[in-house]
């Protein structure tokens, strides 16, 4: 019994201690660059602050595909608000966002830069009102 006390204390000590977190990085803070109201869901996206504080170079940094998060929040129908990867660029002429969903396979939803009606998905993101594409000061 001794032995089996002797050998559960490291084990106890070790889960009583508070992990040690290590600061992520400057890449893995995110803006909300996009928000959307839809009838049934408010959805939102994120880009890494590292890219969306590029100023005028943002239309360059997001000629590539950049990964960002997705937010579908229907809080109302009480199934909660989850984070979704995405995949967010910009067409070259610098008017139209592209949000691929590609961990839901569904097809890119293209959104004007100034802003717009847009559809994401087929059950809760249809008819959605878009403001336009940008980092929005608040004090």
């Amino acid at each position: 019994m001794t032995r089996v006390v002797l050998l559960a204390l490291p084990l106890l000590w070790t889960l009583s201690v508070p992990a040690a977190a290590k600061d992520p990085g400057q890449d893995s803070y995110m803006i909300r660059m996009l928000s959307c109201k839809g009838a049934d869901a408010t959805m939102e996206v994120y880009i890494p602050q590292s890219i969306a504080l590029n100023g005028p170079a943002l239309a360059r940094a997001l000629a590539q595909p950049v990964i960002g998060y997705y937010t579908l929040d229907l809080s109302e129908a009480n199934k909660g608000k989850p984070l979704e990867p995405v995949k967010i660029s910009v067409t070259a002429d610098g008017k139209t966002v592209i949000i691929d969903q590609y961990t839901r396979k569904l097809p890119p939803t293209r959104i004007p830069v100034s802003g717009g009606i847009v559809d994401f998905d087929q059950r809760f993101g249809t008819g959605a009102k878009c403001g336009p594409f940008e980092w929005q000061v608040r004090f």
